[in-house]
């Protein structure tokens, strides 16, 4: 099946506070993936990277895991 390049399983919300400063500093928050509700609290930008790997590698796992089932079915239809 076609997926939508910007699906909903890949989205994220990203909020920075408010001493952030990505060119020049510190770079802490929370982020929250859109899909699941999983939300995190990073300190850095690699931690917010970090988690935002670990999601998408799931819903690749999970995509992959659904049309396993999908497609061990199909040649039992009637």
């Amino acid at each position: 099946e076609n997926q939508s390049p910007l699906s909903p399983c890949r989205a994220f919300v990203v909020q920075f506070y408010v001493d952030t400063d990505l060119a020049h500093g510190p770079c802490a928050g929370r982020v929250e993936h859109v899909v699941s509700g999983r939300a995190v609290r990073f300190a850095s930008s690699s931690e917010l990277c970090d988690f935002m790997a670990r999601m998408l590698a799931t819903v690749r796992a999970e995509v992959g895991a659904a049309d396993a089932v999908r497609g061990s079915g199909a040649g039992h239809r009637r």
